[in-house]
């Protein structure tokens, strides 16, 4: 009972207040939270704002409903300490039902981290980790997990993975799909100098390699010139410190003579909107990147403004069916209001905004969608994608197994070439 109260107290702290309150004796509480019949406690005699005695504990009625409707999650709670033939982990099983309230929301963009997959989220997005050296996407649709990025000097790449592979297998019995992919990942993490076994598939064959765990520095941009004029910005993830990588190789490009641009954001699956503004700032002028539209019909034009300044260069934009969120936002974007021309495949169609909320005091969190994105122009995205000006699907067997910047090989590439030169005479 000395657990039930303290979590109780706590619940009570949080929440109380003095207008229209109910004054409830500890006896009444241990009733409603720890009894199936709660009819009783819910007939407590609104009073008078009162000072919190040694046996009472004073909270607004609604308050007191609302913690009620929890009754049922508290006697589970109690009934698993009563029965259960192991001790239990109180932490754990807190999380659960903390993850379990969100799954209840029907989406999959929307879920809780415990503490230590909260410190890892933020670890994933300044680059730096223990691992393999691989980057993948994971298509919640079909539930394959497909490697979008091999590290350049990863163990990855010394071990042979390719870019296209799919993930099937890490360790000795875990299968990976999207919703198993969490664990997979945390499997590949580790102490560097450890090995772990991954197991690929690859044109239908599976693949197995023993890779060892290295420290991995992860670039979110790569740059080169095609030719003279044609500057090419491949960028893998909207993380870390990704806008002022794309500045400063924007930048480089431009001292180099650039006069057009592609950028490539395929297998790009999102990340931060506010650095797909910040990118888009680059080439637009004073308006707005995109705009939410909140579930009660509200719609919010002050979120992403970019202001005046553009770069005066010619642009195509290449995606894929893996780019998604922050990508489509940008490609949406820049279409509508920078004359961008879009080349590759239709992409994923993801068109809704997270937000990131640090919750409790051990260091947790959650995500949840708050609003679904527009384009400039009022195009929707979400469950639709972008369909490209210029369509590109690349040949069966074909999985992108070519290095960076490969024009001759990477056939989506060779196009957004070509249409750029079209658009540069």
């Amino acid at each position: 009972m000395k657990r039930n109260w303290i979590r109780i107290l706590a619940i009570v702290l949080m929440l109380g207040m003095l207008s229209g309150c109910t004054m409830i004796s500890p006896s009444t509480l241990e009733s409603m939270f720890g009894s199936k019949d709660t009819t009783a406690a819910a007939t407590a005699v609104p009073t008078e704002a009162v000072s919190s005695g040694e046996d009472t504990v004073t909270i607004s009625l609604e308050e007191y409903q609302r913690l009620n409707r929890f009754a049922e999650l508290n006697e589970i709670y109690d009934l698993a300490h009563e029965y259960f033939y192991k001790d239990i982990d109180d932490e754990k099983m807190l999380d659960e039902a903390s993850r379990g309230l969100l799954t209840g929301l029907d989406d999959p963009y929307s879920y809780y981290y415990n503490p230590e997959e909260y410190a890892k989220m933020w670890e994933d997005d300044e680059g730096v980790y223990g691992g393999i050296g691989i980057l993948i996407s994971a298509n919640y649709k079909t539930q394959i997990c497909t490697i979008s990025r091999v590290f350049q000097g990863s163990p990855a790449e010394a071990a042979g993975v390719h870019r296209g592979d799919i993930l099937y297998r890490v360790g000795e019995d875990l299968y990976v799909t999207a919703d198993t992919l969490e664990d997979a990942v945390k499997i590949m993490r580790g102490e560097p100098g450890s090995s772990v076994d991954v197991a690929f598939l690859r044109n239908g064959e599976e693949i197995s390699f023993t890779i060892p765990r290295e420290i991995i520095n992860v670039n979110q941009i790569e740059s080169t010139m095609l030719d003279e004029k044609v500057g090419y910005i491949a960028l893998y993830q909207f993380a870390g410190q990704c806008e002022q990588e794309f500045e400063k190789a924007l930048n480089e490009l431009l001292g180099k003579g650039m006069k057009g641009l592609i950028i490539d954001l395929r297998d790009n699956g999102g990340g931060w909107v506010d650095q797909a503004r910040y990118i888009g700032d680059l080439f637009m002028d004073e308006g707005e990147l995109c705009y939410l539209r909140f579930k009660d019909g509200t719609e919010d034009h002050s979120y992403y403004l970019t202001q005046n300044g553009k770069v005066n260069v010619k642009i195509v934009v290449l995606v894929n069916e893996n780019s998604a969120s922050s990508s489509e936002i940008l490609t949406g974007a820049l279409r509508d209001c920078a004359d961008a021309v879009i080349v590759g495949t239709k992409t994923f169609g993801k068109g809704i905004v997270q937000n990131v909320i640090p919750v409790g005091s051990r260091g947790a969190g959650f995500q949840i969608t708050v609003a679904e994105y527009f384009s400039p122009k009022g195009n929707a995205v979400h469950d639709i994608g972008i369909e490209p000006d210029v369509l590109v699907e690349l040949p069966e067997g074909d999985n992108g197994m070519y290095g960076f910047a490969d024009v001759k090989q990477d056939i989506q590439l060779a196009k957004a070439y070509e249409t750029i030169l079209e658009k540069m005479k």
